[in-house]
């Protein structure tokens, strides 16, 4: 989905969104296969929830790969693309994350 989506209050996946993008989360994809259910669930786990903040903090060269991504304002994480992809958020204007 295209970043042009997120002004217009779309929901886009965490991966679509540029370095530095502050997001909340609006709701976790339904995985396909059960590789992508454990990896939901150690989302769940470790915090990435609907309605918490995050904020793309960097992102690696070759491919975008891993996504730093800081959780709550507290915690910081390494993400793959697909990984990330299963978040949905939209973006924050002005709010720190």
């Amino acid at each position: 989905m295209p970043l042009s989506t997120t002004p217009n209050g779309f929901a886009v996946p965490l991966h679509g969104l540029p370095r530095g993008a502050r997001a909340c989360i609006e709701r976790l994809a339904e995985p396909e296969d059960e590789a992508g259910r454990e990896v939901l669930l150690r989302l769940i786990e470790i915090g990435f929830l609907p309605g918490e903040t995050v904020r793309i903090v960097a992102k690696g060269r070759a491919g975008g790969e891993p996504i730093a991504v800081r959780l709550g304002g507290q915690s910081t994480f390494a993400l793959r693309a697909r990984e990330a992809a299963l978040v949905q958020v939209r973006a924050l204007q002005g709010e720190g994350a």
